[in-house]
């Protein structure tokens, strides 16, 4: 075997393989990390024969209910035979005795995900635009599916979706800080006395944005990745989500804007503005998006916590790869985001 990359333990990886994907261990594994993941953590694996993807949680401090490998899984291989583009799944394994945490197995999907303006400026604006119509009209898809129909009915609870999202978001956060946070309290009284009736139920990502998607040599998406936060519940939360990651790009503050940012994308020419994102998705989908202004405040505070949990696991040397430094500055722009959002 090739030298382990920390956290996967390439023997017993084999092992359980044999018994259980004989197809994927013919050979001697080897390994590595993929870069750009600040949160589960995901390795080509090959057997010499097969390039193939490995998921598993992050190292130490794991929130109760998220990094659900259970759940990434399950929707994927739902999702398999519709027009969502998605890796084929191949493995799933509960057991954390295996490699000390539950994981699965999904094919190694081809394309790039472009998280820099950087990676955009060559293709040119119109490519460009082009591709960011696509991630639209993708998520649009989506939330066209027949959840119950793909085998999803019990993927999550549409009814009280938007008071159970604060609720939970309220419990992550108590449970990834140790330090006092500007604004945050304010925040949160906001979400709690502004909470609308949730629209229809759809499958929601939960964290939608390019980076967490393929986009192969001729501007298709290959894949949509990256589905830990996935469930059943308010389309307009994931459109938040998105409209989100693009205001942080533009409005961020100079010392998070090297690898700690999540996203530059949006600051490429030709990516579409938030106006015409919201805009196309609203004629995609046929959906009214006249209130979005709480999913926007809501998508700000869950990406605060979800950026101060990685914050967390960081201070205490749990964190897997580089690009960490300066997350925790961009708390407090999140924070006033959020509440800008909901006034």
């Amino acid at each position: 075997m090739s030298e382990d990359p920390k956290g996967l333990d390439l023997a017993a990886l084999h092992t359980w393989l044999s018994a259980n994907a004989p197809t994927l261990a013919t050979g001697e594994l080897s390994a590595g990390l993929i870069t750009g993941g600040k949160s589960n953590l995901t390795y080509l694996v090959s057997d010499g024969a097969t390039d193939y993807v490995v998921r598993r949680p992050p190292l130490g401090h794991v929130l109760a209910t998220a990094h659900d490998m259970s759940r990434e899984y399950t929707v994927m291989a739902a999702l398999g035979d519709t027009d969502v583009p998605v890796p084929q799944t191949l493995a799933h394994c509960e057991d954390v005795d295996v490699i000390g945490a539950p994981f699965y197995v999904m094919a190694k999907a081809d394309g790039t995900p472009y998280g820099r303006a950087e990676q955009l400026k060559p293709l040119g604006a119109d490519r460009t635009q082009a591709i960011t119509e696509q991630l639209v009209d993708t998520l649009a898809a989506l939330h066209a599916v027949d959840y119950a129909a793909v085998g999803l009915s019990e993927f999550g609870r549409p009814n009280g979706y938007l008071e159970r999202q604060v609720s939970r978001w309220k419990k992550q956060l108590a449970a990834s800080t140790s330090r006092e946070l500007p604004g945050m309290d304010e925040l949160i009284a906001q979400l709690d006395a502004n909470i609308p009736t949730s629209s229809d139920g759809t499958i929601v990502h939960g964290d939608y944005r390019l980076d967490n998607v393929l986009v192969d040599d001729s501007d298709n998406i290959t894949a949509v990745l990256d589905w830990e936060m996935s469930t059943l519940g308010d389309p307009l939360t994931d459109v938040a989500v998105l409209l989100a990651y693009q205001q942080l790009a533009e409005e961020a503050p100079p010392s998070s804007m090297g690898a700690a940012m999540v996203t530059d994308a949006p600051l490429a020419p030709g990516y579409l503005s938030r106006h015409d994102t919201l805009e196309r998705y609203a004629a995609k989908s046929g959906r009214d998006v006249s209130n979005i202004s709480f999913h926007l405040s809501l998508a700000f505070f869950k990406l605060a916590v979800i950026l101060e949990g990685i914050h967390f696991r960081h201070s205490a040397g749990q964190t897997v790869g580089g690009g960490f430094d300066g997350i925790g500055d961009m708390i407090e722009p999140l924070i006033a985001a959020g509440r800008a959002a909901s006034r």
